[in-house]
């Protein structure tokens, strides 16, 4: 049974953190390893450079539309094959867990059923644009 007056506050903070995790991410990328460090990480998985300028602005992107509710379900989906490909690449040949060098793929993993989480239940309370029918206060 789904308790209808707390679930909107349940995707709303949900979706927040979410968000803040992508914004974290990309904040790692930008001001630690830098756009240019990032690039030449993505060279050295046999990536195109540029594909991490793509990866870090669909972090902020999506991140800063989870945060603010502005199609929050849209912005899950859209940043699930992040995830998908960041275990592809380099977490799940580290193993499951999260704890070994290059982290395992459990965490990207719990984060992409998240993501399908808020796309399933949609923005939740204090959304700014929500993207269709969802669960609202």
């Amino acid at each position: 049974m789904i308790d209808t007056r707390l679930a909107p506050y349940a995707a709303f903070a949900l979706r927040v953190t979410l968000g803040l995790l992508f914004l974290a991410h990309a904040s790692l990328k930008i001001f630690v390893f830098t756009p240019a460090g990032t690039a030449q990480f993505f060279a050295s998985l046999g990536l195109p450079g540029d594909l991490a300028y793509l990866a870090i602005a669909t972090e902020v992107v999506g991140g800063l539309a989870l945060v603010l509710g502005i199609y929050a379900r849209i912005a899950a989906l859209v940043t699930i094959p992040l995830l998908a490909g960041a275990i592809a690449t380099v977490h799940g040949k580290a193993g499951f867990f999260f704890n070994v060098p290059n982290g395992g793929w459990e965490f990207p993993a719990f984060w992409i059923v998240g993501l399908l989480v808020v796309a399933a239940l949609g923005e939740g309370a204090y959304a700014l644009r929500p993207s269709a029918k969802s669960i609202s206060a």
